[in-house]
């Protein structure tokens, strides 16, 4: 295997000190001819050369990563929330090392062991399955800051969450002024934090109308499109005549499964989303969703991590972003 091109070869070809070439990769060299500089950019482009990141680490005192660590990279909510990391990492010249848990408990410990061998800068962690345990022997114990994100309330530290409560409760309402009174919610089979806020904003909103809380109407099912599509029956079992489900990828199986049973929308049931994925602009009918500030909610993650490895005697944070409901023409008014 041919071995890594060093500093020395591109010095030698250029017949030039490694000093020389060192000053002028890293924009210190002022006092050199614009010719030798141009010889010696050009060299190191010819000859391919990478600066070590290990060796510039050490000196540094930083690798300039950061982990990142979801529990479900297929997920579209979670494609939006890593392209709002990925901006604001190219700002601020970090690289995000982004690992998906799979929901695996041990894999995430593992993820982060090895992160943390690997001497990251920081973690952003999304994932509902870190124990505090972990949280205070791997991370603090090493001094590495993390941003625990929305439904990880485990352990002190920055946190950032959207309003899952009032986002249920904008959902319920909006379904409440068309007129529908047995209003169905499908949720999580395996409800994390932030969904079981969900369902508080569920109840919540019903009890406001004066309307009672049906356990029947509560559907559990995977938070997936096949779980959507599985829970189709036991909606129209349920005599509901609207529903609000705990996320889109819900939605899109739960439309395809009713369907399936002959069933249409918004005309016998009218659905509300959780998320605003891309694809709910695309659905037929479009789906009407509440809205989460998901870029931005991985945006604000990796400044305010950065910000915290500068200083790590900022004081904790926790940011909560709002939610807004978009109607679109998966809910109609009933009886019309």
């Amino acid at each position: 295997m041919r071995r890594k091109v060093r500093i020395s070869d591109v010095a030698q070809k250029a017949g030039v000190s490694v000093t020389t070439v060192s000053q002028i990769l890293n924009n210190k060299g002022a006092r050199f001819s614009q010719r030798t500089i141009d010889k010696v950019l050009a060299i190191r482009d010819e000859m391919g050369y990478v600066p070590d990141y290990n060796a510039r680490s050490l000196i540094m005192g930083s690798t300039k990563t950061i982990g990142v660590i979801v529990p479900d990279l297929s997920n579209p909510f979670f494609t939006s929330f890593l392209k709002g990391i990925g901006q604001a990492a190219e700002e601020e010249q970090f690289i995000p090392l982004i690992l998906g848990s799979e929901d695996n408990q041990e894999l995430e410990r593992n993820y982060i062991e090895q992160l943390v061998q690997r001497s990251v800068d920081g973690m952003i962690i999304a994932s509902p399955l870190v124990e505090r345990d972990i949280i205070d022997h791997l991370l603090k114990s090493n001094g590495i800051p993390y941003i625990l994100i929305d439904q990880n309330p485990v352990a002190e530290g920055d946190r950032l969450y959207t309003d899952d409560a009032d986002g249920a409760r904008q959902a319920v309402q909006h379904l409440l002024d068309l007129g529908h009174q047995k209003i169905a919610l499908i949720y999580s089979d395996k409800p994390t934090i932030n969904v079981t806020y969900r369902l508080r904003g569920y109840e919540e909103a019903l009890e406001k109308a004066g309307i009672g809380f049906d356990p029947k109407l509560v559907l559990t099912t995977p938070m997936t499109k096949e779980g959507g599509h599985q829970v189709a029956q036991s909606l129209i079992d349920s005599e509901a005549t609207a529903v609000v489900t705990i996320n889109d990828e819900v939605a899109i199986g739960l439309y395809h499964g009713l369907q399936e049973k002959g069933k249409s929308i918004p005309e016998d049931y009218s659905i509300v989303g959780y998320d605003d994925i891309d694809l709910a602009a695309y659905l037929n009918p479009t789906l009407t969703t509440v809205a989460q500030p998901v870029m931005h909610l991985g945006n604000l993650a990796l400044r305010r991590l950065v910000a915290r490895i500068k200083d790590h005697n900022l004081a904790d944070e926790k940011v909560k972003l709002p939610v807004k409901l978009v109607i679109r023409h998966s809910t109609k008014q009933l009886g019309r």
